[in-house]
């Protein structure tokens, strides 16, 4: 059945869903990568074979299946044991999908970025590090479990996973004695390079979940990728 033409609208929508797949030299090694192995790859096959931080090679897998580029199969291990099962990412077929809905998500942070520009800068900063604290803080009531409270590695461990899948590829290190979460990607995308003072909803988000799952920290952002940054850096 022959496909209706594309309008403008949905072309330039198409090209921008394409864009933000393959838009990252490193996703597209990663994209023909998965579609030369027949049966597929896992995060750990990707990170080993692109040098990456496992949370980082998950991210941009996540990121090809959520446009319909890979599909995913949820596997156990060889012995069936209870371990955390993996995640298989295959060829999803020989073509690349053009039916792609308009992204809202962009549409909505370009109007807060311009709603805040309006805004005296420090009482946009504050307003904006308040929504991510509350964000935050809502992200780790469904992260906290039991067993009391974290150490602080542990907790910062915590929060890098769960900005991970948020869209932030975050991870943390050690610099010195100063402890950090790194995050290669930002979700917000073009509305922070415009706008910067969305960059302290990410400092509130990591507040918001530390102070619940650890107690009362300082974060800073000492990088970001919207100003020119290669990652975007919460120092402790």
């Amino acid at each position: 059945m022959d496909r209706a033409p594309l309008s403008p609208g949905e072309f330039s929508a198409a090209v921008t869903a394409i864009t933000n797949a393959f838009g990252d030299p490193t996703r597209r090694e990663i994209y023909l990568f998965a579609q030369s192995r027949v049966e597929g790859v896992t995060a750990a096959q990707v990170a080993d074979r692109f040098d990456l931080h496992p949370n980082v090679a998950r991210h941009h897998l996540d990121k090809l299946a959520a446009g319909g580029y890979l599909d995913v199969a949820v596997e156990r291990g060889e012995h069936g044991g209870a371990g955390r099962p993996s995640k298989r990412y295959r060829n999803a077929g020989d073509t690349v999908p053009l039916e792609v809905p308009v992204r809202t998500d962009d549409v909505v942070l370009t109007l807060l970025g311009r709603a805040l520009a309006l805004i005296p800068p420090a009482e946009a900063q504050a307003m904006a590090e308040e929504v991510g604290v509350q964000y935050g803080r809502t992200m780790a009531a469904g992260m906290a479990g039991e067993g009391g409270q974290r150490s602080f590695r542990t907790a910062l461990h915590a929060v890098a996973d769960a900005l991970t899948a948020h869209g932030f590829a975050a991870h943390t290190e050690k610099r010195g004695s100063e402890l950090r979460i790194v995050s290669n990607h930002c979700p917000f995308g073009a509305a922070a390079v415009e706008h910067p003072v969305i960059c302290a909803v990410d400092r509130g988000m990591v507040k918001g979940m530390l102070e619940a799952l650890y107690g009362d920290t300082k974060p800073e952002l000492s990088a970001s990728i919207p100003q020119g940054d290669e990652n975007c850096v919460t120092a402790f």
